[in-house]
């Protein structure tokens, strides 16, 4: 398992980030309900050893809310997030989750002396791969009907959030860890990350600005992590500026880098120039499809002109040769 990996599970045993995940994503009227707050981290791990290369799980027991000075007793629910690292889609996910999820229950049983009822249980499947998530989410599907068994088939279903799946205009309508996380996934723009960042600092949430902005320097600039430098990825600054300065440096060293290996390869002038022209054409389309996104979540032209460094004359070039497309 490489930083990335590793790291994804790190990021979102923070509880800032695992709230984000779920208040954004999981459109469901319950949600308003759970006081994450009071959200605690289950030390368990039911991931099978054969794919524990693969993917990681994090299992969060969150209360549901209750007014101050309540007698009502701690009622909570559980999520079981399961973190799906391989770039191609397992068409049988629904059967792992089960399986882990059923695992959950025994060693539950065991735990709590006791026990009369099972607590509630929501699977989240996380997949930040490259491919288009096909795996069918309900295990009923994957059965053949050869006869119809009624309430005696086998019922699972978890919840996906697929990374490569929202677009920019979504992710950039609400501020928060998660939308960040995936800006920087799939839609990775220096200045707007930047912006983005120093946002959530801004906004208190101090602790997740840290940690991502540290994951992205670690993966940026060593492309792994070793045991001993997991408390560098969760170091947390004092200051916007002390944040701004970490994430500047790490994107220009990362430049210097690029640059660095393609002088290395010797490359031909020509093909240099080809090289730099696409690039050019390629930051101008990247440049041109935030624009676009940016003025849907209703930027104005000055806030996207600064984030890309144009001016708003450029801006504009840019948003109406888009129009044209």
């Amino acid at each position: 398992m490489h930083i990335h990996d590793s790291g994804y599970k790190r990021l979102f045993s923070n509880r800032t980030l695992f709230r984000d995940l779920v208040q954004t994503f999981v459109e469901e009227d319950w949600v308003e309900r759970l006081d994450f707050a009071r959200a605690e981290r289950v030390d368990k791990s039911f991931v099978s050893e054969h794919y524990k290369e693969t993917e990681a799980d994090i299992i969060y027991r969150v209360p549901l809310q209750v007014a101050p000075n309540s007698a009502e007793p701690d009622i909570a629910v559980y999520f079981y997030l399961l973190i799906e690292f391989q770039s191609t889609v397992d068409r049988f996910m629904a059967v792992r989750v089960g399986h882990y999820l059923l695992s959950f229950c025994l060693d539950y049983r065991v735990s709590a002396a006791g026990v009369k009822m099972l607590p509630q249980i929501f699977p989240i499947v996380l997949y930040n791969g490259s491919d288009r998530w096909t795996a069918p989410t309900v295990l009923r599907e994957l059965v053949e009907q050869t006869l119809n068994l009624d309430d005696y088939g086998i019922a699972v279903r978890y919840f996906p959030i697929v990374v490569n799946a929202y677009s920019l205009e979504r992710l950039l309508a609400e501020a928060n860890a998660a939308t960040t996380l995936f800006i920087a996934e799939t839609h990775y723009n220096a200045p707007l990350l930047t912006e983005r960042l120093l946002r959530l600092y801004d906004q208190g949430d101090t602790q997740a600005a840290s940690l991502l902005a540290n994951w992205l320097r670690q993966l940026r600039d060593n492309k792994r992590i070793a045991a001993e430098d997991y408390t560098l990825l969760e170091r947390e600054y004092r200051s916007r500026e002390e944040l701004k300065m970490l994430i500047l440096e790490s994107m220009r060293r990362a430049d210097e880098e690029t640059r660095r290996q393609a002088e290395a390869e010797g490359m031909a002038e020509g093909m240099a120039q080809g090289i730099t022209q696409g690039m050019a054409q390629g930051m101008a389309q990247r440049n041109r499809e935030i624009a676009q996104a940016m003025t849907a979540a209703g930027y104005p032209l000055s806030e996207i002109a600064r984030l890309l460094g144009l001016s708003d004359d450029d801006v504009s070039t840019l948003l109406g040769a888009a129009d044209q497309l």
